[in-house]
């Protein structure tokens, strides 16, 4: 598996305030750890968008966004394909925003604005239209829901090696009992490290990585009940509601937005 570099942005200053950038990256490319003056929304339009910010991973599906503030060393690794969109802000329109990196829940306008400005190319907002839809897209992200981590990480080793294991085999049904027992501490235990390390539930983070893992395969020509099947569902129709509750569309609505 080769992967290729990402370029960067070669100017040390944005030439605008609000500045737009847009790419269609396939598997396995990466942009090494760099940082730079501005502060970046990072959104994957279509895909699952993989970052280290700040020494933290970072997971975002769709329906999220990543914030990095100004000058804060981030990565980027594209497992699958991604239609990849980013808003470059100017430091003084930081100020409104988080000071530390964040998962952002995205209004469906600000989406519109970025489907928009993408099918244009609009880099730079210069006519009147533009420049007032840019302006709404910096206060919808200035009201943005903040979420510390779609998908986190756990600090404890014993905590950190089950997030893997589940990580590798999505679809492992095994109840919490069996993770307490590999780590050798009490159901109840884990049950409140769950909730002290990642802020959810064992069952809600493992609905996460599950739909996290089924975006990712709706790039594959599987059929949405294998999918279903490798996620862990024992019926279709369970995969379905789950995927509709995360995304608001089904998978074979999202797998054919793809293409729009």
């Amino acid at each position: 598996m080769t992967r290729q570099h990402i370029d960067l942005l070669e100017f040390s200053e944005l030439p605008a305030p609000v500045y737009f950038r847009y790419a269609d990256f396939d598997a396995h490319r990466f942009a090494p750890a760099h940082r730079h003056p501005w502060g970046t929304l990072e959104y994957s339009a279509h895909g699952v968008l993989r970052m280290d910010i700040g020494g933290r991973r970072f997971m975002s599906p769709p329906q999220y966004a990543l914030w990095v503030p100004p000058r804060t060393e981030h990565s980027f690794y594209s497992a699958q394909p991604i239609h990849y969109r980013a808003v470059c802000l100017a430091p003084p329109i930081c100020r409104d925003l988080p000071p530390h990196a964040c998962t952002l829940a995205i209004s469906d306008i600000l989406k519109a604005i970025l489907k928009d400005f993408a099918a244009r190319d609009v880099k730079i907002p210069e006519r009147d239209a533009d420049v007032r839809l840019a302006q709404v897209l910096v206060d919808q992200l200035q009201q943005a829901p903040v979420h510390e981590c779609y998908l986190p990480y756990a600090h404890s080793a014993g905590l950190l090696g089950i997030l893997e294991a589940l990580q590798a085999a999505p679809g492992d049904n095994r109840p919490l009992a069996h993770w307490a027992e590999r780590i050798h501490v009490s159901e109840r235990t884990l049950a409140r490290q769950f909730v002290r390390e990642l802020g959810m539930s064992f069952g809600e983070w493992r609905q996460r990585l599950r739909f996290v893992a089924s975006i990712e395969a709706l790039d594959s020509t599987r059929s949405i009940q294998e999918i279903a099947f490798d996620m862990g569902y024992s019926t279709s129709s369970a995969f379905i509601a789950m995927f509709v509750r995360q995304a608001r569309c089904t998978p074979e609505q999202y797998r054919r937005h793809k293409f729009l």
